[in-house]
């Protein structure tokens, strides 16, 4: 591949002579996703010029209440990708249903699962935000696609990528064959390869967390977080730096770039929930993009991939990142279990008094 020359058909061509199994079908649903996410990024970098951000939307699934933007970005997914008959069926995190695509022809193979926009409440703010979505195999017994063929652990994942639309906009993917960055390229309308075969560094000094709810966490992660925070004098004997954008493509991306681990743990906030992240709209995706750059996905307690979903808009835990953190993490979570845990404590906290205790 041509550094920086190297278009995304260019890449999928070049995949498909590796891997048979990405045929041409495949390649023109992703041309759809592709200019799906050009056409969001257009509107994204107008800002409140395009009319978009301070209207409120309709609730979803998550009870959240969507921007304007949110609303056209799901109606871009599906303008793009749900005419061309190269699908069978489509999942948004948007949308409670999934929706089928008719077709005069020969059924397709393919699943489309993804969330329109990543990062809601980074809109007014001029924040970055996303898209994130993955490509599933239609299970050749179905002839009509229900929920059910949804429901696939991460594993069964073709394909996974997101969009990051910043200072300039990024598309991030994987076939199976390591993550790859392409950037767009205004001047000519491509998505260029810029950042082939990202690694994430196994060793790390950032982690990214919403430190609000320090409260309601489980003992697992307020040891980790706190041994971080104690820095060089704690037993990490290092100093580590705290990130947290509020948009899990962003804090993904940089993790990607710079090395890290993305918590957004299970905690007692909601008994009811096991987390706050949907499993197939965001976690499978960031899950195989991260593993396929040699970084681990976790809920803290068995790798992403292979929980199987329960439901459309199942959510779970996620910690993501760099190696050797979410091991560790993944250890505390073990010892916790059993009972060998050992709270940290740091002197720099602990009460003080002039007083002995009898």
């Amino acid at each position: 591949m041509l550094f920086g020359r190297t278009n995304i058909n260019t890449y999928l061509v070049e995949e498909r002579r590796r891997n048979p199994a990405l045929t041409g079908e495949f390649s023109m649903l992703f041309s759809d996703v592709v200019r799906s996410c050009k056409a969001i990024g257009q509107v994204v970098s107008r800002g409140v010029l395009a009319g978009t951000s301070n209207e409120p939307g309709r609730h979803y699934p998550q009870g959240d209440t969507k921007k304007t933007l949110d609303l056209l970005s799901n109606q871009t997914f599906l303008k793009h990708c749900g005419w061309g008959g190269h699908l069978a069926a489509i999942s948004s995190g948007d949308m409670e249903d999934i929706k089928l695509i008719p077709t005069d022809g020969e059924p397709s193979k393919y699943l489309l699962v993804f969330e329109p926009l990543d990062g809601a409440s980074n809109i007014d703010v001029n924040l970055s935000i996303g898209s994130i979505f993955s490509v599933l195999r239609c299970p050749e017994d179905s002839h009509e696609p229900s929920v059910s063929d949804f429901l696939q652990p991460g594993s069964c994942q073709i394909a996974a990528g997101y969009a990051i639309y910043g200072p300039s906009t990024m598309l991030v993917l994987t076939v199976g064959n390591g993550t790859h960055g392409f950037t767009l390229d205004r001047d000519i309308g491509e998505f260029l390869l810029t950042h082939p075969n990202l690694q994430i560094p196994a060793e790390t000094r950032n982690f990214s967390i919403n430190a609000s709810n320090e409260r309601f966490w489980e003992p697992p992660i307020r040891r980790y977080v706190e041994e971080c925070l104690a820095g060089e004098t704690g037993v990490r004997e290092k100093d580590f730096n705290m990130r947290w954008v509020a948009a899990m493509v962003a804090d993904v991306h940089r993790i990607l770039m710079r090395g890290g681990v993305f918590m957004y743990p299970r905690d007692t906030k909601d008994l009811e929930k096991h987390g706050y992240l949907e499993h197939l709209h965001r976690a499978n995706p960031m899950a195989m993009i991260v593993e396929q750059a040699g970084g681990l996905a976790s809920t803290g307690y068995e790798r992403i991939a292979d929980v199987v979903p329960t439901g459309l808009h199942q959510e779970l835990p996620v910690i993501l990142g760099s190696r050797d953190e979410v091991e560790r993490i993944e250890r505390y979570h073990r010892e916790f279990l059993s009972g060998e845990d050992k709270p940290f404590s740091s002197p720099l906290f602990a009460k003080r008094t002039l007083f002995r205790a009898d």
